[in-house]
């Protein structure tokens, strides 16, 4: 009864905590004069994956390895068939060509790259390592971008209101940007605590049906975890603000691999073991989910309802299967 009733508390913090969230990272995208692409694919998806840093270094501190990689290969999976095909359920997507240009090609190197890492077997403190320096350089690319995008835009806004009224505004503006910058770091909180009860109330009730340690990681926990990525998703794409949707998805996906993942590879001196299910079947799944993006990406820069129907009806076949024939 009890793990039920904090597993019902974590999913309505998530909910309260995903709305504060994208009501103040879009405000705040907004005065800074970033693109909520940007916003949703820094702030929000390394918010988001909060849960999945904590799950990893605690699996790896107490020596679960493949509870920690099967977290963030099922996260990965979940992400981009389930949640991105419901969000494109919901609402048609329109890709913006940030997501094309520099998402989508860190998404299959980091999806590819941990695949190699783990072909023989176990992934060493050296390979968490290289993820962790790949993840600096897609965060620094990332963050050139939105300054780029806040010069460009504060220099539109001059040229058309003029010097002295932009002064105005942005005096105006700047007490409402700590504000928002507050809220959206109680969106995160709140998430990340909404998070973390929901799994403990899972993995609680998963364990007395005694399911093996790699399949909670694939699937509870996955699940457990992603529910800051699906409820901020839907959430968004309600409110019509795709942009943090899409992003928030596709950067998540990629510091899941590249940080989360790798500052837990750094943890066990003997590194984590691949368990060979995943190695086989899992890795390749969410590398396929990962590289079927890109002709849905660039076909029409949209995500029909169509090709969002199908990759929800991918997830829920490989979740079947997963459950029915290795569980």
């Amino acid at each position: 009864m009890g793990d039920s009733v904090l597993l019902v508390a974590g999913l309505l913090a998530l909910v309260g905590g995903a709305e504060l969230l994208v009501r103040s990272g879009t405000r705040l995208a907004a005065r800074l004069g970033v693109s909520p692409m940007v916003i949703g694919v820094t702030v929000v998806s390394i918010g988001t994956s909060a849960p999945e840093l904590a799950i990893g270094i605690d699996a790896a501190a107490q020596g679960s390895g493949s509870l920690a990689l099967g977290n963030i290969v099922g996260t990965n999976t979940l992400n981009l068939l389930l949640i991105l095909g419901i969000a494109a359920l919901i609402r048609p997507l329109t890709l913006r060509s940030h997501a094309i240009r520099l998402d989508l090609p860190a998404m299959v190197v980091a999806a590819v790259t941990l695949l190699l890492l783990c072909a023989d077997g176990v992934v060493t403190r050296f390979d968490g390592a290289l993820l962790v320096v790949l993840g600096v350089v897609y965060t620094t690319v990332i963050v050139r971008a939105a300054r780029r995008e806040g010069l460009a835009a504060r220099t539109e806004f001059a040229r058309e209101f003029g010097e002295q009224r932009a002064r105005v505004a942005a005096a105006a503006a700047r007490t409402r940007t700590v504000r928002d910058a507050v809220l959206l770091v109680a969106g995160i909180a709140i998430v990340v605590v909404g998070a973390d009860w929901l799994v403990d109330g899972a993995v609680a009730l998963a364990a007395g049906f005694g399911v093996p340690v790699s399949i909670i990681g694939l699937t509870i926990v996955a699940i457990g975890t992603s529910s800051p990525e699906l409820v901020t998703a839907i959430v968004a794409t309600i409110r019509r603000e795709r942009d943090i949707a899409v992003g928030n998805l596709l950067g998540s996906s990629v510091f899941n691999i590249l940080f989360i993942f790798g500052i837990t590879s750094l943890i066990p001196a003997d590194g984590i073991g691949v368990d060979r299910g995943i190695l086989t079947i899992d890795l390749p799944v969410m590398v396929a989910a990962t590289v079927a993006c890109i002709p849905v990406f660039l076909t029409g820069r949209r995500m029909q309802r169509i090709e969002g129907a199908v990759f929800v009806v991918a997830y829920l076949a490989y979740l079947t299967t997963l459950l029915l024939f290795r569980a």
